[in-house]
C-alpha cells in the first residue's frame, strides 16, 4: 500500500458542477508529486481535499494506513504553504516559525531547539529577529516553508508557492524546495500550473484535466511519451497527424504517406505527433516517414528558425538551425524519425 492514497474521490460544487470525478492518486513515502494542469482542472481542489478544507462527496483519503477522510483539519498535522505566504506581519521570523509549536503547548526549550534547527536548515538563522516587511519575497517564502516544516508534518502541501516571485527567484526557490524536501525526506504534494517548474523538481507528475488524472508518471516519461492528445498539447507538442494502421502493421497519414513508428499504438482513434525540434530534412533516397511541403511563415527564434510547412497531411511546425535558411515558398522534404514519432489517444 502506498503511503498516501486518494481513492475514487468525487467533489461537486453547488451539487451540480463536478470538479473531481472518481480521482485516484497514490504517493509513496518521501516522494514529491506535482499536480499539473490548466486553471479549473481540479488540482487545487485535490490539495484542499487532502488538507481537509473540502469534504469529498465520495471516496477515501488514506495516509500511512490510516483513513483520514473525516479527520478535521487541525488534527491532520500537515504542513501548508500557500501562494500568499500568510505570515504574521507583527511577529518576527523566529516567532512566525515557532507559532505552530506554541499552539501545541510544547516545552520552551524544545521549541527553541526545533526552531533554531529548522532556521539553520532553511538558511534563515541570521534573519531570526527580522519582521516580514523587512525581507524579500524569497526570504518570506523560506520562512513560510520553515514554519510548515518545523512541526515535522507527515505530509507537506504546497499550493503554487512560487507564483508571486519573479522569474529568477523562482528558479532559485524551486531548487531550495527540492533540496529541503530530499534532505528531510518529507512526502510532498505540490500544485502548480508551470510545466518547467513542475518537471524540474518532481519525482512524479499527475496531469489533470476536467477533474481526472489523464497521465501519472515520471516527468521524463510524460515529456517523451504523452498518452493522450490533451497531455501532448499541454506539454508542448504542436504537430498532430491523422493516422491509421495499414494491413502490414505500419501506419499512414491522411494523405497516404507511409510511416514506421516505434511507439506502442493506442486503441483507435489515435493521432501521430512529433515535436518541432525532432523533424529533420529527408535524405534523397528516403521514402518512409517523409512529408513534402512548402515553406510558409518563417520565424526567427534566436539560435534557430521555426517554419510553418504546408504539407498534404497538414501544417507542420519545424525548428531548424540557422546554418541553412529556407525561404518562404521553397519546397522541402521533411523526415519524421520513427523513434521520435509518438502515437496518442485522440481526444
Amino acid at each position: 500500500m502506498a503511503f498516501m492514497e486518494l481513492q475514487q474521490i468525487d467533489v461537486c460544487y453547488d451539487k451540480k458542477k463536478k470538479v473531481l470525478q472518481g480521482l485516484d492518486l497514490s504517493v509513496e513515502k518521501g516522494e514529491l508529486v506535482s499536480l499539473l494542469g490548466p486553471s479549473g482542472c481540479g488540482k487545487t481542489t485535490t490539495l484542499r481535499v487532502v488538507a481537509g478544507f473540502i469534504e469529498a462527496e465520495n471516496g477515501k483519503f488514506i495516509l500511512d494506513g490510516e483513513e483520514m477522510t473525516k479527520v478535521p483539519v487541525h488534527k491532520r498535522n500537515f504542513g501548508l504553504v500557500f501562494q500568499s505566504y500568510a505570515l504574521f506581519p507583527h511577529l518576527s521570523v523566529y516567532d512566525n516559525v515557532a507559532f505552530g509549536l506554541r499552539t501545541r503547548k510544547m516545552d520552551k526549550a524544545v521549541i527553541d531547539q526545533k526552531v533554531n534547527d529548522i532556521l539553520k536548515v532553511c538558511g534563515l538563522t541570521e534573519l531570526a529577529s527580522r519582521f516580514p516587511k523587512e525581507m524579500s519575497g524569497g526570504q518570506r517564502q523560506r520562512v513560510a516553508l520553515a514554519r510548515a516544516l518545523v512541526i515535522e508534518p507527515k505530509l507537506l502541501l504546497l499550493d503554487e508557492p512560487l507564483s508571486n516571485l519573479d522569474a529568477k527567484l523562482r528558479l532559485t526557490m524551486r531548487v531550495e524546495i527540492k533540496r529541503l524536501q530530499k534532505r528531510l525526506g518529507i512526502t510532498t504534494l505540490f500544485v502548480t500550473h508551470d510545466q518547467e517548474e513542475c518537471f524540474s523538481i518532481s519525482d512524479k507528475v499527475a496531469i489533470m484535466n476536467g477533474g481526472v488524472i489523464e497521465q501519472y508518471d515520471s516527468p521524463e516519461n510524460i515529456y517523451k511519451r504523452p498518452l493522450t492528445e490533451f497531455v501532448a498539447r499541454f506539454i508542448g507538442f504542436e504537430n498532430f497527424l491523422e493516422m491509421t494502421r495499414t494491413a502490414d502493421g505500419g501506419y499512414q497519414s491522411a494523405d497516404g504517406s507511409v510511416f514506421e513508428v516505434e511507439a506502442e499504438c493506442p486503441q483507435a482513434p489515435f493521432l501521430g505527433t512529433i515535436r518541432p525540434d525532432d523533424i529533420r530534412i529527408a535524405g534523397p533516397d528516403q521514402q518512409k516517414n517523409v512529408l513534402e511541403g512548402t515553406v510558409g511563415v518563417r520565424t526567427f527564434l534566436g539560435k534557430n528558425y521555426q517554419y510553418e510547412v504546408n504539407t498534404p497531411a497538414g501544417i507542420l511546425r519545424v525548428n531548424m538551425d540557422a546554418e541553412h535558411v529556407f525561404e518562404e515558398g521553397e519546397r522541402i522534404r521533411l523526415s519524421l524519425p520513427k523513434d521520435k514519432m509518438i502515437l496518442i489517444k485522440k481526444s
